[in-house]
């Protein structure tokens, strides 16, 4: 967890490609096998390094699917994950443009908000789902007008 921290103080501070080649080399020596909490951890960070929307959502979604396969004891404590995995679920979707998949993704953020403590964490993240929603609000969606760039 140490260099996964060193890694991510790299990406907070810009230097993108050495925050993800960092995660990539730890990512690679865990492997398939590797510490759960480890690698859905490092699937998150990965997905935040990336500069291609695409490859984003591609490793916010094996963050989830990490998540997912916990068995019921230890779950429960990535119970606090599930807002932030699914929040970055919805952003990525809103960047490729697939507002219904987002609006998905921030709905179950929302729904599970209710694991997150009373700090600064949970605030921060209970205020980007709000963010989030707020601009969705705004996107097209059933019964709402498209994209500008994909207006006839």
């Amino acid at each position: 967890m140490t260099r996964i921290g060193q890694a991510v103080i790299l990406l907070h501070a810009g230097d993108r490609e050495e925050a993800r080649n960092r995660l990539g080399e730890i990512w690679s020596e865990i492997g398939a096998d590797g510490d759960s909490l480890h690698r859905c951890t490092l699937a998150h960070y990965l997905a935040d390094a990336q500069d291609d929307p695409a490859e984003e959502l591609a490793w916010d979604l094996r963050a989830l699917t990490v998540a997912d396969a916990f068995g019921e004891g230890p779950r429960e404590a990535v119970r606090v994950f599930y807002p932030s995995l699914h929040l970055s679920l919805a952003a990525d979707y809103v960047k490729l443009r697939r507002p219904d998949d987002a609006r998905v993704h921030l709905a179950r953020a929302r729904a599970a908000t209710v694991a997150l403590p009373d700090d600064g964490y949970g605030n921060g993240v209970r205020a980007a789902i709000a963010r989030l929603e707020r601009r969705l609000a705004t996107e097209p969606g059933p019964g709402r007008r498209p994209f500008p760039e994909q207006s006839p």
